[in-house]
């Protein structure tokens, strides 16, 4: 896990880069209380109706990792109960799955992570090939392998890899901007920005 990252919220990340390094909102985590997780993407491209290739990674991944899957099927699950088990047994960070998955009573119970579109009790088939490695379209975002994925309950932001050292410097000076500002500061700051810029506006009232 990319320890330096726990400690960002989503929300900053997103101040910092942009809607289009959000996911959409229907990656979201599929329990609650789930806590934040940080690391490099292994990218999985799964056919529709297919888990051959995230049952794969999971015995590919490295410990740490966030794997990532492009699916965009609705239909059948990516992967259950057993597949998440092993996948926390071997130190993966989390799945973020543009797809769902089934078994959500033990991954809850397990204290496993999924970010997904949903469940549905159907698993399947283990018959197609796709890829590891290559970059995927997750919740409408491109992502590379070794991306910085950062998912929280408000949703997932991916850091492109080469971005990681300013995004992470800007994050946390935002951060800690934010701690050393009063309430009282940053309410007579906000007003006079919004009045400023009504006024930019013409509006009148």
């Amino acid at each position: 896990m990319d320890a330096d990252f726990r400690d960002i919220p989503t929300t900053t990340l997103a101040d910092i880069l942009g809607r289009a390094r959000v996911m959409d909102i229907g990656l979201r985590p599929l329990w609650a209380g789930m806590p934040r997780v940080a690391g490099p993407a292994f990218t999985v491209q799964c056919p529709p109706g297919d888990n051959l290739m995230l049952h794969a990674a999971i015995h590919r991944a490295e410990p740490g990792s966030v794997i990532v899957v492009e699916s965009g099927d609705l239909d059948y699950a990516l992967a259950g109960g057993n597949v998440c088990a092993v996948a926390q047994r071997r130190g993966v960070a989390a799945f973020v799955a543009d797809g769902l998955i089934r078994d959500l009573g033990e991954v809850r119970e397990a204290g496993f992570p999924v970010f997904a579109r949903g469940v549905i009790p159907i698993p399947g088939t283990k018959k197609a090939l796709g890829t590891h490695g290559a970059p995927v379209r997750c919740g409408g975002v491109l992502v590379a392998a070794g991306d910085i994925v950062v998912a929280d309950e408000e949703g997932v932001v991916v850091v492109p890899a080469a971005e990681r050292g300013p995004v992470l410097d800007a994050a946390r000076a935002k951060l800690a901007k934010e701690a050393a500002e009063t309430l009282d500061e940053w309410a007579a700051e906000h007003r006079d920005r919004i009045e400023r810029t009504l006024a930019e506006l013409g509006f009148q009232g």
